[in-house]
């Protein structure tokens, strides 16, 4: 018995934690959206297209860079987003609007921003 609590206690602690966790959809919504526009079609001349973009289904690392350090009028989302949220939204972009790229992972996140840390403490590009 003590072990079937212990099971539901962990499964419940599971559930909140996970449940703390915005979707890649709520935090595209709260902070990429504006500019990107909610369909992804972004606004022409001002922001990119996600929708289809070559770019958004490359190389994921670098669109992964990108939320971590900004690009040209975007801001940074280093210190505002955890690797499970970026995590999150990058996957979410990659896989909405009938684009079709792998998810990413919170270790590839990791990875990247392990690697923008060591760029920058080198003196290179501190995003914007």
């Amino acid at each position: 018995m003590k072990k079937l609590w212990s099971i539901a206690l962990f499964g419940l602690a599971a559930g909140i934690a996970h449940a703390q966790t915005p979707s890649g959809k709520t935090l595209f919504g709260n902070n990429c959206a504006a500019c990107h526009q909610a369909g992804g079609q972004g606004i022409p001349g001002a922001f990119p297209a996600l929708k289809g973009d070559k770019f958004v289904l490359g190389d994921p690392s670098k669109v992964v860079e990108t939320v971590i350090g900004g690009r040209g009028g975007m801001p940074t989302f280093n210190s505002s987003l955890n690797d499970t949220q970026i995590a999150a939204v990058v996957s979410f972009i990659r896989g909405e609007w009938g684009n079709n790229a792998a998810p990413v992972t919170v270790e590839q996140v990791a990875a990247v921003r392990k690697t923008v840390a060591a760029k920058e403490a080198e003196g290179g590009s501190k995003g914007n």
